[in-house]
């Protein structure tokens, strides 16, 4: 089933988007974790650019 799942997702506009992930260093601690998100791939720089 997984298969088919990603050959949906590959046909229309799925090819529009792309997951992005960006590392942020907390203020507190000063530990880096993952923030992640799925975005238009026109946004992509969008999204790295905000803090």
């Amino acid at each position: 089933m997984a298969k088919k799942v990603v050959a949906t997702l590959k046909t229309g506009k799925g090819k529009d988007f792309t997951r992005v992930i960006k590392m942020v260093k907390s203020p507190k601690t000063g530990a880096y974790s993952f923030k992640e998100q799925v975005v238009h791939s026109s946004h992509v720089q969008d999204f790295l650019k905000e803090k």
